[in-house]
């Protein structure tokens, strides 16, 4: 139901748990935009009967651009570099990308080894990844909602729809991999969504996404300051076993849960902690950038430290392999 509440114009709604419990939620957590600074405070429940915990109120799928602004970050991250990505690159360059790949596997934007066939990617902002799938030899299309962001994959020479998964159309029994990276948690109806992508996907074909993880420790040690809450953009914030239900209940087959192997999360989530705490703005904000502006470099150093905590299921990400199931 819409909640007579607004932000700067923004409509609100209530909306119940997904997988039809009764309805009884528990307050866990409020907090803000902290990517913008955009206003609006927003609360966090827990279904009482399942533990999925979500946004509620949330913005409703019109209003919501209003937290997507031209520069969100994930639509500068991914645009497609003048002139495209080559098929062909120098025989060391692969070389050392392999060996790199191998050796810091960060378990992040990764499928399983499978011939090039057809794939589609939801949320696939500015393209690049669809870029590189289609350099190694992928029929790859795209779903994005972003006006912007989605033209501008399709100057890149790429096949991509502007629109939500849940507008979207495409053919039945179509696509041989489907990927979702930290897409699941921003759907206002993740299991209608889920089950449009089984009727997509041909018998046997994988999924593969990436969602924060909301059961790792520093979610509780940070509160409404963890940095994978991302509000209100993410209206979900998924554990591993609210996101095996959300599979199961809509014809998927969990094969691999990857704890991926970053610190991006417990660091960005210290500088919005130091911030509340009136640190000075230097320090908190370099903090807070370094998720996304740390590069290569950054992620080698911490990997030892995040590997470790990858095996315990402790690095607040985690990417998901999935197979549809026989109808």
């Amino acid at each position: 139901m819409l909640d007579s509440s607004t932000h700067a114009g923004v409509l609100l709604e209530s909306a119940p748990c997904p997988f039809g419990c009764p309805s009884s939620d528990q307050f866990v957590v409020a907090g803000r935009d902290r990517l913008h600074g955009l206003p609006g405070e927003f609360r966090i429940v827990r279904c009482a009967s399942c533990g999925l915990l979500r946004t509620d109120p949330r913005p409703t799928p019109e209003t919501i651009g209003f937290y997507y602004p031209a520069d969100y970050g994930p639509y500068m991250e991914t645009q497609v570099p003048a002139g495209g990505l080559s098929r062909t690159q120098p025989g060391w360059r692969r070389f050392l990308r392999a060996v790199y790949r191998k050796v810091f596997r960060f378990n992040a934007s990764i499928v399983p080894d499978l011939a090039p066939g057809r794939m589609l990617e939801v949320g696939c902002a500015s393209g690049a990844y669809l870029a590189s799938m289609a350099a190694q030899g992928w029929h790859a299309e795209g779903i994005e909602f972003s006006e912007d962001a989605s033209a501008q994959a399709r100057r890149a020479g790429l096949a991509v729809q502007t629109g939500s998964l849940e507008t979207a159309v495409a053919q039945k029994n179509s696509f041989d991999l489907i990927v979702a990276w930290m897409v699941i948690e921003h759907l206002h109806q993740p299991v209608r969504a889920l089950r449009k992508l089984h009727e997509w996907a041909k018998p046997g074909a994988w999924l593969c996404f990436s969602v924060p993880d909301a059961g790792a420790a520093e979610f509780r040690v940070f509160g409404g300051a963890w940095y994978a809450l991302h509000l209100p953009n993410h209206l979900y914030h998924f554990t591993p076993a609210t996101i095996r239900r959300l599979l199961e209940q809509t014809g998927w087959s969990v094969e691999r849960v990857f704890h991926q192997r970053t610190l991006g999360n417990l660091i960005g989530s210290l500088g919005n902690w130091l911030e509340d705490r009136r640190a000075p703005a230097g320090i908190h904000r370099a903090l807070q950038r370094f998720p996304e502006t740390s590069g290569r470099k950054g992620l080698v150093v911490l990997y030892p430290l995040a590997w470790l905590l990858s095996l315990v299921g402790q690095t607040g990400r985690m990417t998901v392999w999935a197979r549809k199931l026989p109808q």
